[in-house]
């Protein structure tokens, strides 16, 4: 079954806007930079206008050293070395300078894994705004936002992914995610673009 649509009904006012590490340590100066990122900016930048009081931010931040990780983790980050905290330019775990300024409203989420839910605050916050649907933008479609909207599911949120401002720096994930992941879940996810999202969303 196609997940794409608004397959579930209009989208009601307990709506929040997750936007996934749209950080410059994923667009720029880093082994992690992808252009993707800023390709999908100007859509995470009209969905953060619409409504940046129900916006929430995440920042995915590395440890200063790999023996600082947890677990398998530190193989992770030995791989990695390039991006640890002790390696980078702070600057570049903030978001998009163009993303700044909604902040506050919108709200900042630190999380050193690649669920936003590892964050206690995450949780936090979706609860302080009475949450019941999750808008997903963000990088990336095959992680961080994918951990994320399967830990939404399993926590009962309306998912909706929004197809043109999520990516990937692999092409080839970014798109079975979307034609074969996500599908799997068919009663809990929806798919569609900005446009769309923007006619049917009245926060």
């Amino acid at each position: 079954m196609s997940i794409r649509g608004l397959r579930f009904g209009a989208i009601g006012t307990r709506a929040v806007h997750a936007a996934i590490d749209m950080q410059l340590l994923f667009a720029e100066d880093s082994e992690w930079a992808s252009p993707v990122v800023h390709a999908i900016e100007p859509q995470v930048r009209r969905i953060s206008a619409h409504a940046p009081h129900l916006t929430l931010f995440t920042r995915f931040l590395t440890p200063e050293h790999a023996e600082e990780a947890k677990g398998q983790w530190q193989i992770y980050y030995r791989h990695w070395r390039s991006v640890l905290t002790s390696n980078i330019d702070p600057d570049l775990l903030d978001l998009l300078p163009p993303l700044r300024h909604f902040v506050p409203p919108a709200r900042v989420i630190d999380k050193y894994a690649h669920s936003a839910f590892e964050a206690l605050e995450f949780q936090t916050a979706l609860d302080e705004l009475e949450a019941d649907t999750i808008i997903f933008t963000g990088v990336e479609t095959d992680v961080c936002v994918l951990a994320t909207a399967l830990t939404a599911v399993d926590r009962g949120y309306r998912t909706i992914l929004i197809e043109d401002a999520i990516a990937s720096s692999n092409a080839a994930s970014h798109k079975a995610a979307l034609d074969g992941i996500y599908p799997r879940f068919d009663q809990q996810v929806e798919l569609i673009d900005t446009d769309t999202l923007l006619k049917a969303w009245t926060p």
